[in-house]
């Protein structure tokens, strides 16, 4: 999964929380992630176009680090 912007990322369907680690090492959690986006974050090409294009506008966030 190499990517410029993320370094990482989990997803926890019980709670819905898709945590992205970034490569300048930013954690933010997205809430309320449905499991289908999580998976097709996970299938995107490009992991940067994905949350900058379908994640970040829809979900809100908390920063973690």
């Amino acid at each position: 999964m190499p990517s410029s912007v993320v370094n990482s990322y989990i997803y926890t369907p019980e709670t819905e929380i898709l945590r992205i680690i970034y490569q300048s090492g930013a954690v933010y959690d997205y809430l309320r992630v449905p499991a289908s986006i999580a998976e097709k974050f996970r299938e995107a090409r490009s992991k940067g176009r994905f949350l900058n294009s379908v994640i970040k506008p829809r979900f809100k966030y908390i920063k973690i680090i």
